[in-house]
């Protein structure tokens, strides 16, 4: 089914799908690479923009389009700026889950992952009365036992991965493997690539123009729509929750909509589609034979 344009069974009326995800990093993500980052009080501004300015914004634009959209959220966020997550449950939108401190989780054994799982968790409940299903890995870095730990604690989906154009289900192996559904990402659906600069942080100088962005996504968007794909953009309110940025989500969004039997909704409501219809699971298993 996967990899085979127009194969996926999406429900009657509809071609594709897609979903706008905002991943609502903050300081945390510049703060657990260096914590000595709380001391740079323009960086930490750069960061808080996300929140007190980019949400807002995100959300009126969204708000114009009727459409719900996901909003993943790191526990440290949550706690920092508990209005603006409440306002981003009171629009209707789909909060989930984004690490705590949006610590990478290359590597980590699984005692550790799930403490930062179970910390990111107790975090979104307390805040914002919720107990999310779905999860993104902070820079998509899954383990192998990362599904295990997910299932084991009542999601339904997952976000991180890059194998396929379409949502399936996974497994891995081993014993006590449980089914979650895969909704993958793209790097060139992601617009930190596009955007993200601040001296001695992160990015390369290059800002690139909105209309550049713009341009990539909508021809992603169309192709997509023609194989009857799932088109997943990945977008963090520090960047473009900025004005002419956000402009290009509202530009963006008239085009979704203005495709025929394009379904653009949450990730959540993508995944509960997908689980019945997605047919065997795939089993994801680490290379045995590695040449070095």
């Amino acid at each position: 089914m996967s990899g085979t344009p127009g194969s996926f069974p999406w429900q009657r009326g509809v071609r594709a799908a897609a979903a706008l995800t905002f991943d609502v990093d903050a300081e945390s993500c510049a703060l657990v690479q260096d914590p000595g980052s709380v001391e740079r009080m323009s960086l930490m501004g750069h960061q808080s923009y996300g929140p007190r300015v980019g949400v807002p914004r995100l959300l009126s634009v969204l708000r114009r389009h009727d459409v719900r959209a996901t909003f993943f959220v790191p526990g440290y966020t949550a706690e920092c700026y508990p209005d603006a997550v409440r306002a981003i449950v009171d629009d209707g939108h789909e909060v989930a889950h984004h690490g705590y401190v949006h610590e990478s989780m290359r590597g980590l054994g699984e005692r550790e992952e799930a403490d930062y799982l179970d910390r990111g968790l107790e975090a979104l409940e307390r805040v914002a009365g919720v107990r999310p299903t779905g999860y993104r890995a902070p820079w998509w870095e899954m383990n192998w036992h990362t599904p295990k730990l997910l299932a084991d604690r009542g999601f339904t989906y997952d976000s991180s991965l890059l194998d396929d154009d379409v949502p399936y289900l996974m497994t891995s192996s081993g014993a006590g493997s449980t089914e979650l559904v895969e909704i993958p990402v793209d790097w060139s659906l992601d617009d930190w690539e596009q955007f993200a600069f601040y001296p001695g942080w992160t990015g390369s100088g290059v800002i690139e123009s909105p209309l550049k962005a713009l341009e990539m996504w909508s021809l992603e968007a169309t192709t997509r729509h023609a194989e009857g794909g799932c088109f997943v953009l990945t977008a963090h309110p520090f960047l473009s929750g900025r004005p002419a940025k956000a402009n290009v989500l509202d530009q963006l969004l008239e085009l979704l909509r203005s495709l025929d039997g394009m379904w653009v909704t949450s990730l959540a409501e993508i995944a509960a589609h997908a689980r019945p219809v997605c047919g065997p699971a795939r089993t994801h298993e680490r290379l045995t034979d590695v040449p070095v």
